[in-house]
């Protein structure tokens, strides 16, 4: 009994995502069938999903089947579409509150052994940590980037060629926690491999340009920090954000006892005294992925690049985004507009995400708020398929999921807004997120956080100063109101003067009714009676 017991509670935190190592088997992948027992059985098979104990059942997966929009042509020639069918067709459904793919873990927000307690954690930002804090993000960090995952193995080559040369040895590697963060974000990025001798096609991209930008990056970020908190066995562990809208031309984190210096060496190196500066990087081998149609493996390379500001080339990204940005932001009222790309205007989504400037208005030349946040660190956080190896990345994208939240919570929008079809391949409302495991779709996450994902943020958002045009407009309407004033003023003055002299007529005021008052009292056609 306290064997179970033991089990249940170990199960209750836990979070996964592709690929549980009970599911990369060959058995498995030639069925087609990720449904994992949830506890320890003699037979095996018997207590998949946690059918048992009642949480949950094998079921076939449901996969977007919508049409997507054009910037794709490719269809059949990706393993990512249509998720995760290339791979699997059966998974877990889970009942209630229960999660996970074998249903031992809980829905976000909720946890314990029966996933009935409700937890509510708190995103602040670093600045405001205490030092012990700080050193406990940091140290969590650095313990994520050198501890294997505990569930997860990830996938090395393409569907095709998933079972090895011999047909019979399945190509998956086990891979530390932050560097599955890392490789996750790199294969909802990479390239379509069209064959041997032809041009990878890179007009892909199944978590950025796009409506599901924010819910992809949203889900990315819970992952992370629910594994953190299992690795912790710390329910409350809470990731920081950083606010980047400064307006500044320095980085005001990148400092030793925060997230690394410039190097005094090599200005593009962080800072020998920093942790970060002995973190290697995940999946830069682009050439073999693009040319020979290999996937990222767990091989590390070189160092984290960053040079804050350090892009001469470019003024435009020597400085963060400005409060006022993230003011102006927040008031785009539509969520994404069509083609629901990189080019939408009054997009919420894309302006966030960067490609519209802070008002909502497309510009091609524009880089702004999160676009802007990446570029300004001019390095490994600059590079879409690199980023996330620079820590500064879970930062920046908890503030902009921030401003998704602020923004969820002040529009109250409905689901419906969020595109149905017709976005980019991925984008759709009901897709699955690449490459989550088990399946997740977009508007999953398309809630707010407090009440919905257990965990809400500490933010002083900055209110919007006005603009000239606005300032000219409330002094002319001021004026009006003030000239209205005087007039009516002055209407009654005289109406008063008028009284008083009628006073000194006492036989017409005592003795007969004036035309006007009998005219008064006589309820005219076009005068209300009620």
């Amino acid at each position: 009994m306290q064997l179970v017991t033991l089990l249940l509670l170990t199960l209750s935190r836990q979070i996964s995502t592709q690929f549980p190592r009970q599911c990369t088997t060959v058995n498995a992948l030639r069925r087609g069938e990720c449904c994992p027992d949830l506890s320890l059985v003699v037979v095996p098979g018997s207590d998949r999903c946690g059918l048992s104990s009642g949480r949950g059942q094998c079921i076939q997966v449901t996969a977007d089947l919508r049409p997507h929009g054009p910037q794709y042509m490719h269809d059949g020639r990706d393993d990512r579409e249509q998720w995760p069918l290339r791979f699997f067709n059966r998974t877990c459904r889970c009942n209630g509150n229960y999660a996970g793919y074998n249903c031992g873990s809980c829905r976000p927000g909720w946890s314990g052994p029966a996933c009935n307690q409700p937890t509510n954690i708190v995103r602040r930002n670093i600045l405001d940590l205490s030092r012990e804090e700080i050193n406990r993000f940091i140290s969590a960090l650095q313990q994520a980037k050198s501890t294997m995952h505990p569930n997860i193995m990830i996938a090395t080559r393409r569907r095709e060629e998933i079972m090895g040369p011999d047909g019979n040895t399945p190509q998956f590697e086990n891979v530390t926690i932050y560097n599955y963060f890392v490789w996750s974000h790199y294969y909802s990025v990479r390239k379509t491999f069209l064959g041997p001798g032809q041009l990878s096609f890179g007009g892909i991209d199944f978590s950025h340009e796009g409506p599901a930008f924010l819910t992809w990056h949203r889900y990315h970020l819970l992952q992370l920090e629910r594994d953190i908190q299992d690795m912790l066995q710390d329910p409350f562990f809470a990731l920081p954000y950083w606010n980047f809208a400064t307006g500044r031309n320095t980085c005001d984190i990148c400092t030793d006892d925060l997230m690394g210096a410039r190097s005094n060496f090599d200005p593009s190196l962080i800072s020998q005294n920093s942790i970060f500066s002995q973190w290697r990087v995940l999946c830069d081998n682009l050439e073999d992925y693009d040319t020979l149609g290999t996937v990222c493996n767990s091989t590390e390379g070189g160092p984290i690049r960053r040079n804050p500001a350090g892009n001469v080339a470019r003024p435009m990204v020597q400085r963060l985004p400005e409060p006022q940005d993230v003011a102006l932001c927040l008031e785009v009222g539509l969520f994404d507009t069509p083609p629901f790309y990189s080019n939408s205007t009054d997009s919420f989504r894309n302006t966030l995400e960067g490609y519209s400037d802070p008002s909502g208005k497309y510009d091609p030349a524009v880089r702004s708020l999160h676009n802007l946040a990446h570029l300004f660190l001019n390095g490994t956080g600059g590079t879409t398929h690199l980023s996330p190896n620079d820590p500064i990345f879970v930062l920046l994208h908890t503030f902009t999921d921030a401003l998704f939240d602020e923004w969820l919570r002040r529009h109250n929008p409905d689901t419906s807004i969020y595109p149905l079809e017709n976005a980019p391949i991925g984008h759709n409302r009901r897709y699955n997120m690449v490459p989550f495991w088990p399946p997740v779709a977009n508007d999953e996450m398309f809630v707010t956080a407090p009440e919905n994902l257990g965990y809400n943020y500490e933010v002083q958002w900055p209110t919007r100063t006005l603009q000239v045009t606005e300032v000219i407009t409330i002094a002319i309407v001021t004026a009006l109101i003030l000239v209205a004033i005087i007039f009516a003023g002055a209407t009654c003055i005289v109406h008063a003067r008028r009284n008083k002299d009628e006073l000194h007529q006492p036989l017409l005021t005592d003795q007969y009714h004036t035309y006007s008052d009998d005219y008064d009292s006589i309820p005219t056609p076009s005068q209300s009676v009620v």
